[in-house]
């Protein structure tokens, strides 16, 4: 597992313990995850909700990902109540129609939003068929989101 270093902010922060703990149960439950992976799962999913609420850029959670923000979605009093908090409205959850691959690029610029906005970040987390895209490379620090 590799995170980024220095002091980031995490989702579990955000969400406080007794959310987090309910959405990591959630991602074990329903998910089959290992209770480590079901938490660094549900810490990724606050904190890109988080970033989402301000990005710049169309942000596309991972497959590992997607998992802890369906789980947040099903807490609706508690992703209303993130929401409002941090977007000052409601996000909806427009999932693309007919499914289909995510977009690395996509998803790779997600977890660069979420870096560039002090999130720590699980590498790992952010694969797309195998490739992690998350890993910070040379232009690491990089205000992204700006064209």
């Amino acid at each position: 597992m590799t995170a980024t270093a220095n002091d980031h902010t995490t989702g579990r922060a955000v969400a406080g313990e007794e959310l987090f703990e309910s959405l990591a149960h959630f991602v074990v439950t329903h998910d089959g995850q290992t209770p480590e992976r079901a938490e660094r799962i549900a810490d990724q999913a606050v904190g890109f909700l988080v970033t989402a609420a301000t990005a710049t850029v169309p942000m596309v959670p991972s497959d590992d990902v997607d998992l802890g923000l369906h789980a947040l979605i099903l807490h609706t009093k508690e992703y209303a109540a993130l929401c409002e908090t941090h977007a000052g409205r409601f996000l909806h959850h427009n999932p693309k129609p007919g499914g289909g691959a995510r977009d690395p690029k996509l998803v790779a610029a997600s977890a660069h939003a979420m870096k560039a906005a002090g999130f720590m970040v699980f590498d790992d987390l952010w694969t797309v068929n195998g490739e992690n895209l998350a890993q910070c490379d040379s232009d690491c620090g990089r205000p992204y989101g700006q064209v």
